[in-house]
């Protein structure tokens, strides 16, 4: 199947690779057109966030809402009993203490590739129609066993980023839907340092982005205040005011069964850093360098995705 969910994005050639692989293998192939809810669900949800000086994660939406949302809805009411996808993570159903199947997510074998970062927001009655048939195996081999199978896709280059920006810089991007509103870059005294034209344009722990020159060392944005149109910027990577121990987080989706000690991380691919929940609290063992309100953190133990939720502050 190919879902078609914004116009462009190599959305064509796609399409095409995916009608040949279904012919090659001999399975029926279709087509769903869902351009409007994920402008809806996705897009829209993605600007809003940025417009409200906030960092969202649209791949955590997608998946919860569109690929495990919609689409599965659509599969199970064609007759489907399962939904197949391409995430590097594995399935493992068990039973709970009350006797019942419980299905849970353990991080893929090629760690480098895992995707389970962003499937923290699946529910038990979306995991259960959920296979992930490449999670035991590493990169090279899944192209291998493509190749051997003759399939047009075995060499084709991973999917970067998010497709609907296209090659231009994410904040020009961003410059396209959000209003430029000069204000001002201070230090963590509240000295002036220079201006920028839009606190929404900026994310805690990002280097990038800042025009200002003659420092020792490279500035990092520490923090955005939407109110004021303030950034506060530090100076060096290991400036204090970078790190932050503790965060707040909201719609928050867990296992029933957290263990004591679990870990966590608040971007994809960062190493995973000891950490405990206090209700709604994150305390990290170690402080945490570029939190950002909106993005998410996700939790694990012994490689198992316990969940995730929403950083507030």
């Amino acid at each position: 199947a190919h879902m078609t969910c914004w116009e462009g994005c190599d959305s064509n050639e796609d399409r095409r690779d995916a009608m040949r692989v279904a012919t090659k293998i001999g399975v029926p192939f279709h087509v769903f057109d869902f351009r409007k809810e994920y402008k809806d669900k996705v897009f829209n949800y993605m600007i809003r966030e940025y417009a409200a000086g906030r960092t969202p994660n649209p791949d955590v939406v997608c998946n919860s809402e569109i690929k495990f949302g919609i689409f599965l809805e659509k599969a199970i009411s064609m007759g489907a009993d399962f939904i197949a996808t391409g995430h590097y993570a594995r399935h493992l159903d068990t039973e709970c203490p009350l006797g019942h199947s419980v299905s849970k997510l353990l991080v893929a074998r090629d760690s480098n590739k895992d995707q389970t970062y962003f499937l923290w927001r699946l529910k038990q009655e979306q995991l259960k129609y959920a296979l992930f048939p490449i999670g035991d195996y590493l990169k090279f081999e899944v192209r291998e066993i493509a190749k051997r199978a003759g399939l047009i896709i075995a060499n084709k280059k991973d999917s970067q980023g998010l497709c609907f920006v296209g090659k231009i810089d994410f904040q020009d991007f961003l410059r396209e839907y959000l209003p430029t509103r000069l204000g001002s870059v201070v230090n963590s005294a509240g000295k002036v340092l220079g201006t920028h034209d839009g606190a929404h344009f900026f994310t805690p722990g990002q280097r990038h982005g800042i025009k200002l020159g003659g420092y020792s060392e490279p500035l990092y944005v520490a923090d955005t205040n939407k109110e004021t149109n303030t950034v506060v910027v530090a100076e060096g990577a290991s400036d204090p005011i970078l790190y932050r121990e503790e965060i707040s987080i909201s719609g928050a989706n867990l296992s029933y069964d957290i263990p004591e000690k679990i870990s966590a991380r608040i971007r994809y691919r960062q190493p995973l850093q000891s950490c405990r929940i206090e209700n709604s609290k994150v305390i990290f063992d170690s402080p945490q360098r570029g939190v950002a309100p909106g993005q998410s953190v996700v939790f694990y133990a012994d490689g198992r995705l316990l969940g995730g939720g929403i950083i507030e502050k």
